[in-house]
């Protein structure tokens, strides 16, 4: 009893804390971008997101200091596919999740290269120093960019800001000593993720050993997902408080930074290279670029992440961890799993989305809507 009534404290506390610190951050940071005079997409993608992924780079500089590299291309790749099925399905499911002209046209797009950037340099078994190098040049380069256009959005905004009224007054955005306040509020919103997300993932694990579940299937479920929980719970309370820019640009931001970010810190302070396990090359690496490529059209079409979208999100991520536990256990169900989703769910996903596609064209000619 003691040691059940510990467990469930702990599940409690951890899951409390990552949805005070999900707030204290999402509150920060809708409120830093307005003190800045940016868009929220821009905090989502850069500071949001890059703060979230510190669980990962955490997680993979451990790995890789206890010489289990694999682990790490595990995280990296798991977190991206995690982030995109199930956190962005799941917050869809609230909220329609708008999208906007540059997450189509630019961040989604790098979400894609980056990730064919990392299969391309994993092909030889190892991401190496100078991988490293490459990846972690990248993410300066990335953050560069988009800072530079936040300058420029933000003296946009300042321009237009000092027009003369029609009371004949200007207005100047708001930015005061905030800053530094939101930034703190920031700051300790991340340390509560990080550290409701440890005890939750701690709770959850001897709660699943108490009740018999396996340590393989464990790691594949509860601990594979961990380093996700800062992501998840920042961008569903993000959709919940109608910040649907934070909700998606984290997701993307967080995706990008934990293939350029962490793999590239990894890659630089791993004395002999990261292990990239033939598995991951054969079906983990393949999935998480398919999963990139898959929001593309969902983006695209209509500029938003439907509910049913988010559902079919849910759907394909509840699949893909069936198939990682039975491919663990060997099962004997496995093949036809296998055939179901080939010849049965895959080709209806492709079948709706052609037809979900030709009614919103046609819609769209009738009354032309712009992106926002």
């Amino acid at each position: 009893m003691p040691i059940l009534q510990t467990t469930t404290i702990t599940l409690i506390a951890g899951l409390a804390l990552l949805i005070l610190g999900a707030e204290v951050l999402v509150r920060g940071a809708a409120r830093l971008s307005s003190a800045l005079g940016v868009s929220p997409l821009i905090v989502g993608l850069t500071v949001v997101a890059y703060g979230t992924s510190s669980a990962e780079l955490a997680a993979c500089l451990r790995s890789t200091h206890a010489g289990q590299g694999g682990l790490a291309i595990g995280i990296v790749v798991g977190s991206n596919i995690f982030n995109v099925l199930f956190v962005l399905g799941f917050s869809a499911l609230f909220i329609p999740l708008t999208v906007t002209k540059r997450l189509i046209r630019l961040d989604v797009p790098i979400m894609i290269g980056v990730s064919v950037l990392l299969y391309l340099l994993a092909l030889d078994g190892v991401i190496g120093r100078w991988d490293g190098l490459l990846l972690f040049a990248a993410v300066v380069g990335y953050t560069l960019f988009t800072v530079l256009g936040a300058r420029r959005e933000r003296s946009q905004t300042w321009l237009v800001s000092e027009v003369p009224t029609s009371l004949g007054m200007k207005e100047k955005p708001r930015r005061g000593s905030s800053v530094v306040i939101q930034i703190l509020f920031i700051i300790a919103g991340l340390v509560m993720l990080v550290l409701g997300a440890r005890w939750f993932v701690s709770g959850a694990v001897s709660l699943a050993e108490g009740l018999g579940v396996g340590e393989t299937v464990i790691g594949l479920t509860i601990v594979a997902v961990g380093t996700s929980l800062p992501e998840a719970a920042t961008s569903i309370v993000a959709a919940l408080r109608r910040k649907p820019e934070i909700a998606v640009g984290n997701i993307i931001g967080s995706n990008i930074a934990n293939v350029l970010l962490v793999m590239g810190v990894t890659g630089l302070v791993a004395p002999r290279g990261v292990e990239v396990p033939l598995s991951a090359l054969k079906f983990d690496m393949p999935v998480m670029i398919a999963v990139a490529v898959s929001c593309l059209p969902v983006f695209f079409i209509g500029g938003r992440i439907e509910r049913w979208e988010g559902g079919l999100y849910l759907v394909y991520y509840f699949a893909f961890v069936v198939y990682l536990i039975l491919e663990a256990g060997h099962h004997n169900a496995l093949p036809a799993f296998d055939a179901v989703m080939a010849f049965f769910v895959l080709p209806l996903t492709i079948i709706t989305y052609i037809i979900v596609t030709a009614r919103r064209a046609r819609r769209n000619r009738a009354f032309p809507q712009s992106l926002t």
